[in-house]
């Protein structure tokens, strides 16, 4: 609806445009021309009903522009009109139909050039300003042609941009809750599992089992909570502190508490200093690695070996025998963990490789850390 009233507002602005024209400039033109009365009342005709056919000019614009051409030839009032339509042939037509109908429009140009017309005739101004006019009306429509062009490219790059942020969005908050949660539920299932299959456990394995299946839940629910508390919040809000490098030995301690057979080699001199990126990095990939280690090899020992420094990168490495037979209280999984560190890896400037090599599986990450200025 109010695309509809902003072209009545438009077709009116035109048709006042024509109407005004014409008559603002109907005394410097008709003046020298000694038209008898009769005459100049079928001009002023012509004239009214060209300036009515400007509401006509979105649906036959070159048609309308060449037949107000031709009007024009003999009657003043008709000019406004043409102006108005050569200026929406040159909007909302291709270059190549406006090309066509100005070159019908400069068609008398030479032809009037070749008679050397008396400069102190008050036709030959009149004619002169004619074609500026024309050229002036093309002009505009094709500057505001373009202008409409680039316009309607922004809303679709801006568009685009928009659905590939979401889509992005989506993929950051898909990844972020695997890496979470995944690694909170595995620790629960394996000790629910163990209950489940060991029911004559002593009473305190029992309730360490417990223990940890309460912390882990509990921990999984405070991880879920703070997700959508960043979903909830406005786009300048903080959320809770991400993990840094520093923060895997409280990881490996986690899991070794839960009963894995954890060992953490660090050889970076100073965690902290690690850039952030690359730190929380590390630390979701040596997540994702003991989470996997837990769900396929749940008996077997691991070993997480990180090292690297400033210039030289950081390098994170995750080494465990590799799984025989599935074991009975595996854990299952969606198996997008690895495509989701990959795809963070690749985000961090770094990248992300596994392998199985003699009996050991590896997943080994490379994270860019810049040399000290």
């Amino acid at each position: 609806m109010a695309r509809t009233a902003r072209a009545v507002t438009t077709d009116v602005c035109a048709f006042l445009f024509a109407v005004g024209f014409s008559v603002l400039s109907a005394d410097a033109v008709v003046r020298g021309r000694n038209l008898s009365d009769g005459w100049l009342l079928v001009d002023q005709a012509t004239g009214a009903v060209a300036c009515l056919s400007v509401f006509l000019r979105r649906r036959w614009p070159v048609g309308l522009a060449v037949v107000l051409l031709l009007a024009g030839t003999q009657s003043h009032f008709v000019t406004g009109a043409a102006l108005v339509a050569l200026f929406t042939v040159a909007t909302h037509r291709p270059p190549r139909t406006t090309a066509w109908v100005a070159a019908f429009a400069f068609a008398p140009l030479p032809f009037f050039l070749v008679q050397r017309p008396d400069p102190e005739d008050p036709r030959t101004s009149s004619a002169l300003v004619f074609f500026a006019l024309v050229a002036g009306a093309i002009g505009w429509g094709l500057f505001a042609r373009s202008r409409r062009q680039l316009i309607a490219s922004l809303r679709d790059r801006a568009e685009r941009a928009a659905v590939e942020a979401r889509r992005q969005a989506r993929e950051d908050i898909a990844r972020e809750m695997h890496d979470v949660l995944a690694h909170r539920l595995s620790l629960l299932s394996v000790h629910a599992g163990a209950l489940e299959f060991n029911p004559g456990a002593p009473p305190d394995e029992i309730g360490r089992a417990a223990g940890v299946i309460r912390d882990s839940a509990h921990q999984a629910l405070q991880d879920l909570r703070e997700i959508i508390d960043v979903l909830r919040a406005d786009g300048d809000a903080v959320g809770a502190p991400q993990p840094v490098l520093a923060d895997l030995e409280r990881l490996a301690r986690e899991s070794r508490t839960a009963g894995m057979r954890v060992a953490l080699r660090q050889n970076v001199a100073d965690p902290a200093a690690a850039p952030p990126l690359a730190g929380r990095t590390a630390y979701r990939v040596v997540q994702e690695g003991l989470t996997n280690a837990r769900k396929h090899a749940p008996d077997e020992p691991v070993t997480v070996t990180v090292s690297g420094g400033p210039g030289d990168g950081l390098t994170v490495e995750i080494r465990n025998p590799a799984p025989g037979a599935p074991p009975e209280r595996a854990v299952p999984g969606a198996g997008m963990g690895l495509i989701g560190l990959r795809e963070r890896a690749g985000l961090a400037g770094g990248r992300l490789e596994h392998t199985l090599t003699g009996e050991d599986f590896r997943l080994t990450a490379w994270l860019p850390w810049p040399a000290s200025p």
